[in-house]
């Protein structure tokens, strides 16, 4: 039996984002990469220090971890030599979090030469889903 295994790319992707420096939305907000594989990216956020003035998570926070998952989606599709921008994202907040991590799951739905759309599933500690949110992007020559 053949047993169809699918690398973690984490370590390699981590460091790569590490690369970008503390600057970036994603690291400003607490987003962690937990796992990175072509099929399925997964992260965590804080919902601590990413609240609205009600003490709930904050839309725009699930909407960052979306499109940073789908965006590192579609950068790994695309490979080096190619760069990846937003072109439309769009969600549905089910319920919110007050408090713990929750944790997008971002799925290939697309990917081509051009285009690459990704759904990002967004799941509080209890595992209720929170957000559901797709982003699709554009994969360009790197310029420079």
């Amino acid at each position: 039996m053949t047993k169809n295994y699918e690398p973690d790319l984490s370590k390699e992707f981590e460091a790569a984002l590490a690369a970008m420096g503390p600057d970036t939305l994603g690291a400003k907000l607490g987003i962690k990469i937990i796992s990175v594989s072509l099929e399925k990216i997964v992260a965590t956020m804080p919902v601590e220090g990413n609240t609205q003035p009600f003490g709930l998570l904050h839309g725009g926070a699930s909407l960052v971890l979306a499109e940073s998952l789908g965006s590192y989606g579609a950068a790994l599709h695309a490979g080096l030599g190619k760069s990846v921008v937003g072109l439309d994202i769009n969600a549905t907040h089910h319920r919110s979090a007050r408090s713990g991590l929750v944790t997008g799951i971002a799925r290939p739905l697309s990917v081509g030469k051009t285009i690459a759309t990704f759904e990002v599933v967004i799941n509080d500690d209890l595992e209720q889903r929170i957000c559901t949110a797709r982003i699709t992007t554009l994969i360009r020559e790197l310029r420079n």
